[in-house]
C-alpha cells in the first residue's frame, strides 16, 4: 500500500501552529491566556543561562510579546495553574499533568539510586528524613538552607554536598516540589503544600498513562515518529509506545503517512487522519527564538523538517565553537533563516549584536534587514535595554554546519 505523503510546506506550517509560531506574536499573556499557551505548547523549558533573558521567558516573549516574567511567576507561585518538574529537562507543565507522572516518580527513584550512587558522594540517602521533617516543621527551603556546615565539592554538579543530592531526589521521585524560584534557586516545599489536593489523589492507571502520553504528544507535534512520540513527555517508558501505536493504527485513530523532509527525503510518521486536510496559514513575522524552544527541542527533527542543523555550543571550548556561545536560531515565516549571536549588557542598558549568519540562500535584503532590525528592538526592551548596538562586520556569510 502507498501511504500518503505529507508535503514538506504543509508539515512545516502544521508544526508552527501546533507550537503557536504561525500567528502574529500579539494577545494577551498573563492570567488564563499565558495557562492556555504554555497548555498548547505543552511545556516551557527552564534554563538558568540569561545571554539576553532566560529560555523561559523567551520562548513565552516569541510567542506572545505583551508577555512579562512577572506572569509566570503568579500562575506557578500564587495561582498553582503550573508545576515545575522533568521532561527531557527541567520544565514548566500544566498543573493537570501532575497525575501522568506518578509513574515516572516511580520509575525515577529506582533507575536514580543505581546512577546516582555512582556519580554524587555518598551521605545524601541518610539526608532524606532529615530533610522531609525539617520541611515539614520550618516550611520551603533552598539547597543552602540544609546544607550548613556540609563541605562543598570544587566540582559541578556531579559535586553537589549531599543535602543538595538529596532536595533534588526527592524532588525527582515526586515527595518534595518546587515552590518558588528566588532569583533562579529552587525553593522546595512539600509536595502537598504545592499541588492541589485533587490532583494529588488522582491516580490513573498504567494503560491510561500511557494513552494520555502518546495522544497528547501527537497532538502537540502534529504528526511524529515511534520514538519522538516517546520522548516528547519522556514519562512512558519507550516499550510502551509500540503497543499504543498498533491498537491506535487498528482503530483508525492514527495513519502512516510519507513525511517529506527539507531535502525531499521522505520518512514515516504517524498522524491523526483529519490533520492531513489543515493548512494553517503563516504570519511572515521574523522572531528570534531560545535555543531552547519547545520547536527545536529535537535537533534531527529540525534537521529534517527545516533543513536547519543546530546545536548549542555553550559546551563547546571556544576556540573549536563556530557560530558561539549562545546563538539564538531565527524563525521567519516558515523557515528558520538565520542565526543570531547577541547579548545583553543590562548595567549599560545596551544589545550588542556580533553576528547574524544567513542560511543557505537567505539573503540579507533591505525588507529581511528591516524586520531583523525591528525584532532586535523589541527584545531589547523586552530584556530592560535601551538600544542596540551593532558591533563592526556583524552581517556575516554563510557559514556551513
Amino acid at each position: 500500500m502507498t501511504l500518503p505523503l505529507l508535503p514538506n510546506a504543509q508539515a512545516r506550517r502544521l508544526f508552527l501552529h501546533r507550537h503557536a509560531l504561525a500567528e502574529p506574536p500579539s494577545g494577551p499573556a498573563t492570567g488564563a491566556d499565558l495557562a492556555a499557551l504554555i497548555r498548547r505548547i505543552g511545556f516551557v523549558q527552564v534554563d538558568s543561562i540569561n545571554t539576553v533573558e532566560r529560555a523561559h521567558h523567551m520562548i513565552l516573549w516569541s510567542r506572545r510579546q505583551s508577555y512579562r516574567p512577572a506572569s509566570l511567576k503568579r500562575l506557578l507561585e500564587r495561582d498553582r495553574a503550573l508545576w515545575e518538574h522533568w521532561t527531557h529537562d527541567a520544565s514548566i507543565l500544566p498543573v493537570e499533568t501532575f497525575p501522568y507522572w506518578r509513574h515516572r516518580f516511580a520509575r525515577d527513584a529506582d533507575r536514580l539510586h543505581g546512577n546516582w550512587r555512582k556519580w554524587f558522594r555518598d551521605g545524601y540517602e541518610a539526608q532524606f528524613d532529615r530533610i522531609l521533617n525539617h520541611i515539614a516543621a520550618h516550611g520551603p527551603v533552598t539547597s543552602a538552607e540544609v546544607s550548613e556546615g556540609e563541605a562543598r565539592g570544587k566540582g559541578g554538579w556531579w559535586d553537589w554536598h549531599p543535602s543538595k543530592t538529596a532536595l533534588e531526589w526527592l524532588w525527582r521521585t515526586g515527595q518534595l516540589s518546587i515552590t518558588r524560584r528566588e532569583g533562579f534557586q529552587k525553593v522546595y516545599d512539600l509536595t502537598e503544600r504545592v499541588i492541589p489536593e485533587h490532583l494529588r489523589q488522582a491516580d490513573p492507571d498504567f494503560p491510561a498513562k500511557v494513552d494520555w502520553a502518546c495522544r497528547s504528544a501527537l497532538d502537540h507535534l502534529g504528526f511524529a515518529t515511534p520514538s519522538e512520540v516517546q520522548a516528547y513527555w519522556n514519562a512512558i517508558p519507550k516499550e510502551a509506545v509500540g503497543p499504543w501505536v498498533k491498537a491506535a493504527l487498528a482503530r483508525g485513530e492514527i495513519v502512516e503517512v510519507l513525511l517529506e523532509g527539507a531535502d525531499g527525503s521522505p520518512r514515516k510518521a504517524l498522524v491523526r487522519p483529519e490533520v492531513l486536510a489543515e493548512a494553517p496559514d503563516i504570519s511572515p513575522r521574523l522572531r528570534i527564538l531560545s535555543p531552547f524552544d519547545p520547536a527545536l527541542r529535537d535537533r534531527a527533527r529540525a534537521d529534517h523538517l527545516f533543513g536547519f542543523y543546530y546545536r548549542i555550543e555553550v559546551f563547546v571550548p571556544e576556540p573549536k565553537r563556530r557560530w558561539g556561545y549562545y546563538v539564538f536560531p531565527v524563525l521567519e515565516g516558515d523557515r528558520l533563516v538565520g542565526r543570531l549571536d547577541a547579548k545583553a549588557f543590562k548595567a549599560e542598558s545596551v544589545l550588542r549584536v556580533r553576528a547574524f549568519w544567513p542560511e543557505v540562500g537567505v539573503r540579507l535584503t533591505k525588507v529581511r534587514l528591516g524586520r531583523l532590525e525591528a525584532e532586535l528592538h523589541r527584545l531589547a526592551k523586552f530584556a530592560g535595554c535601551d538600544r542596540v548596538e551593532f558591533l563592526p562586520g556583524w552581517q556575516r556569510d554563510f557559514l556551513a554546519p
